[in-house]
């Protein structure tokens, strides 16, 4: 028989065999039932014809539709839908653009990003946001944030030349303090910055280890991504990676060593733009297989954010989307303005004659080499960040994944899986089975055929409570 929609108070689904009879559960009904789905996740694959049973924040049994009798609460007919678990953005700023503060939370919900990993907030600013986040109620996703980048003594995001969501970090004492400090104030893990030398850079990882931190972390500018990466739990961006697979690599990272030590631009942001637009597209063009292959071996235990949407807007600039002006429509008006004028962003030009393809370029074949490599790849945007739309961004970025060589399954997997594995929560999160947290995402159309049905939202499931999506 089929299975008949419910579910007890204290959830009591029994498992049957095809034909068998059960008479119906008596008492109060609960919970969530989504019968007759299409369950797909990184972990199982592709299960067609499943039942699916949400008690609280947890999925309680999945099984084939016909071999299951509940009763429930909320019941949801998945027939002809696909469910995945909920999506996650690994790397986001919410209080970046104060713009966005407010509504980013509800809009990432929207999108399916029932989970946010905010990667560089000073504490006063992002507490009370991650405070209200997590309230009993909120419409939001789970949030795990790390508070300010840790820099140099000279810093990027220094709130002259940048907003201010970094902190100096000159020497060893100032870093044990500091990460002390920031684990009493309930981080979930640290951030590491590009200004930060090789000695504050190893007494960071050193603190991070005795605090039970996970590490997020640029490549410092001082360093090489191969020296770095194997101490970090996740690199962002791809950024200096280009310098260790260049054949004149350790006459460029001399350069680089020397400008920092001369200190002659006037803020840590300009030293840090002068540094990459000196050297990032003659790291590039200086490309070596051999040498590329090592500096890779070396990163199979770290997660890589490569941001891949941003790095490539040239090559996918999303004011060409035919969905665009709907999405732009749901953000602040002020933001509206600047992101349709004729100069939108730094990182895109509207005409396609002036735009640079080299970093594009550049970043789907090291994510395709990477993935070759084993390496694994995380999903992040870098969101409001350079036209970055909280939550619709992520969805862009599985694209670019895709296109950068990772299938539509191992896509999905670098927007559910990685990120778990980031905060060793594989055993509760990135996967649609019993015993997971029940953050799901019900869509109408199969991500596996086309990466873009991620964005055929149905509804969504947020910490075990449907959510409004439209």
């Amino acid at each position: 028989m089929n299975a008949r929609t419910g579910l007890v108070a204290g959830f009591l689904p029994v498992l049957l065999a095809a034909g068998a009879c059960a008479p119906a559960p008596e008492g109060p009904q609960s919970g969530i039932a989504i019968s007759n789905v299409t369950v797909i996740d990184a972990v199982s694959g592709e299960r067609p014809g499943q039942t699916v049973l949400i008690d609280g924040d947890r999925i309680v049994l999945v099984g084939p539709a016909d071999s299951i009798y509940y009763t429930a609460a909320e019941q949801i007919d998945g027939a002809g839908k696909f469910l995945i678990p909920g999506l996650w953005d690994m790397h986001v700023h919410l209080t970046f653009d104060e713009r966005f503060t407010a509504t980013m939370p509800e809009m990432f919900i929207r999108y399916g990003i029932t989970s946010v990993r905010d990667t560089g907030g000073l504490m006063e600013k992002i507490a009370p946001v991650v405070e209200r986040m997590r309230a009993e109620g909120a419409v939001a996703p789970r949030v795990f944030f790390s508070g300010p980048l840790l820099d140099g003594p000279t810093v990027v995001y220094d709130g002259i030349d940048a907003p201010e969501i970094g902190v100096p970090n000159p020497d060893a004492e100032t870093v044990r303090s500091r990460v002390a400090e920031l684990k009493s104030q309930g981080v979930d893990f640290i951030k590491i910055y590009e200004m930060v030398s090789p000695e504050v850079f190893a007494a960071l990882v050193e603190a991070a280890g005795t605090h039970g931190l996970p590490i997020a972390a640029h490549v410092p500018l001082s360093m090489r991504a191969s020296s770095a990466g194997p101490h970090v739990n996740s690199m962002e961006h791809l950024r200096n990676v280009e310098l260790d697979c260049a054949a004149n690599s350790d006459a460029l990272l001399e350069t680089r060593r020397q400008q920092l030590s001369a200190g002659e631009e006037s803020s840590g942001m300009k030293l840090r733009t002068f540094l990459h637009s000196l050297q990032r597209r003659e790291a590039i063009a200086a490309f070596d297989e051999e040498t590329c292959a090592e500096v890779l071996g070396t990163l199979r235990n770290t997660i890589q954010v490569p941001t891949a949407r941003l790095n490539a807007l040239s090559m996918f600039p999303v004011f060409d989307r035919d969905d665009w002006p709907e999405a732009l429509a749901e953000i602040p008006q002020a933001v509206q303005d600047e992101w349709t004028g004729p100069s939108p962003s730094p990182w895109v030009s509207r005409d396609p004659a002036q735009r640079d393809l080299t970093v594009a370029q550049y970043t789907l074949d090291m994510i395709a080499r990477m993935h070759e490599a084993g390496v694994p790849v995380g999903a992040g945007t870098d969101t409001p960040i350079a036209l970055a739309i909280p939550g619709y961004s992520l969805h862009n970025e599985l694209e670019v994944l895709v296109a950068a060589g990772l299938t539509p399954l191992e896509a999905l997997g670098a927007a559910t899986v990685q990120p778990a594995k980031f905060f060793s929560l594989e055993d509760e999160m990135g996967a649609i089975a019993p015993g997971m947290r029940a953050d799901l995402v019900l869509l109408d159309a199969n991500p596996l055929t086309d990466i873009r049905n991620t964005r055929t939202i149905d509804r969504v499931i947020a910490r075990g409570r449907l959510v409004p999506v439209h």
